[in-house]
């Protein structure tokens, strides 16, 4: 369990505050879902797969990890690369911002603690500025 004596980005803290596994997938089954009926998400959307079984799981998995709990990801997938793994789509800073807009709102439906929400924004926009390929 989180603890603020820890802090976010320390240890599992910030997977704990998450709420592990379960918390994650379910951020991003929320994050996913806003991508799908949110106007200016439709770009980014189209980017993806017609099922969003596996992007939802590669996220999933890529967020426990990265927010250090279990390398699910790797697990399954193998080494996460960012950069090259989205070298083929047109991302610029729209298509970026669209992916933060639709995590935002997403943040804001879980029972995390606030300071956690505004945390994981700003780490996630470091890897969403790594996806970016154009302008």
């Amino acid at each position: 369990m989180y603890t603020e004596k820890l802090g976010y980005g320390t240890g599992d803290a910030s997977f704990q505050a998450a709420g592990g596994v379960a918390g994650i997938r379910q951020l991003v089954d929320d994050f996913y879902d806003l991508m799908e009926g949110l106007p200016e998400a439709q770009e980014i959307r189209a980017m993806h797969p017609a099922a969003l079984t596996q992007s939802r799981d590669k996220l999933a998995r890529f967020l426990c990890g990265w927010l250090g709990g279990p390398k699910l990801y790797r697990e399954k997938y193998g080494p996460i690369r960012i950069p090259s793994a989205h070298a083929h789509l047109n991302i610029g800073t729209k298509q970026r911002d669209a992916w933060l807009s639709c995590m935002q709102q997403a943040l804001e439906q879980q029972p995390y603690a606030a300071s956690f929400k505004t945390y994981l924004l700003k780490q996630l926009a470091v890897p969403a500025e790594r996806c970016r390929t154009q302008d």
